[in-house]
């Protein structure tokens, strides 16, 4: 009886054996998962940028820049439901090249694997600086957009070739960057700057002007689209335009002190001196009221912007 026992004990710790390694098996993530990062195109100064990371399925993401993790963004969830987003506020801490990169680890670690996304090469902008021009001071010029069209493209549309002829169906970009020297000669950022707008003679309504990251520098940037379509600019001929800036007002920064004053008096046929005491407010930085600025080409015709007609074959 005893031998019996023996050998039903053994052979349940054998069934128990096989049931634990059947389990481990099946359990291995084996579902690969995929992580996608956007680059945010920071600008050092402007604050902070946010690094969004989309991934297949629900989890966590490790957002790293230079290899290291950005603080507070270690273990950033995902929403629930698709699309899986992540975003991590990021403040750069200089200009220049840095690696963005992002570990992802699902919340189904049995079915689903990590992933680690392709690293985004980040060029942090820093603003484009002008030269001193009381109160505001802009450089303008214009360039062909990357992928216009046109019979000359190969030529002039290939790049963002800096240039003032343009041919019908290319898309002319006016680039503005700028300084307010009533704040010191600061760079015109929407930090300071309450509208910016390219008014083309022609054109209704004047084109607004977004500040963005272009390859590592920061400025002013604008479309206009010519061709023959609805909407497009096909007026041939040399084009009038004013690029307009308007700052923002900036309040004076006051703060009340203590002060004292020497007061005269007629006591009992007596004049008495007394020192009084009081409060008053001093300003400590003076108010800096908004200011307009504007530019308009005075170059000979032969340098205006003009749009020409596409060539004859």
């Amino acid at each position: 009886m005893k031998r019996l026992m023996s050998l039903v004990v053994a052979g349940a710790m054998a069934l128990g054996s096989v049931a634990v390694v059947g389990v481990s098996t099946a359990s291995a993530a084996t579902t690969p998962t995929t992580i996608k990062l956007t680059d945010p195109k920071a600008i050092l100064g402007l604050g902070a940028a946010n690094i969004v990371a989309t991934t297949s399925v629900a989890g966590t993401v490790e957002f790293t820049a230079g290899g290291t993790d950005i603080s507070g963004c270690a273990a950033v969830a995902t929403g629930t439901v698709t699309p899986f987003l992540a975003t991590c506020s990021w403040t750069p801490a200089a200009a220049g090249a840095i690696s963005l990169g992002a570990n992802f680890t699902p919340t189904d670690a049995v079915t689903y694997a990590a992933s680690t996304a392709t690293p985004i090469a980040e060029v942090v902008a820093v603003p484009v600086q002008g030269n001193p021009s009381a109160p505001i001071s802009l450089y303008v010029d214009t360039i062909v957009a990357s992928g216009s069209t046109g019979a000359l493209a190969p030529k002039f549309g290939v790049g963002c070739e800096i240039t003032s002829e343009f041919i019908v169906g290319q898309t002319i970009v006016f680039r503005v960057y700028g300084n307010d020297w009533a704040l010191g000669g600061a760079v015109l950022t929407p930090l300071n700057v309450s509208s910016a707008t390219v008014t083309i003679g022609g054109v209704a309504t004047p084109v607004a002007l977004t500040y963005g990251n272009h390859g590592g520098v920061a400025f002013w940037t604008a479309p206009l689209a010519t061709g023959t379509a609805t909407g497009q600019f096909s007026t041939l001929g040399i084009m009038t335009y004013k690029v307009t800036f308007n700052t923002i007002a900036v309040p004076a920064v006051t703060k009340k002190v203590r002060a004292s004053k020497l007061v005269s008096k007629v006591i009992n046929h007596k004049r008495v001196v007394r020192r009084v005491s009081y409060v008053k407010t001093v300003v400590v930085t003076p108010a800096v009221p908004g200011a307009t600025g504007t530019f308009q080409s005075n170059f000979n015709p032969l340098s205006q912007v003009t749009l020409n007609a596409v060539p004859a074959s």
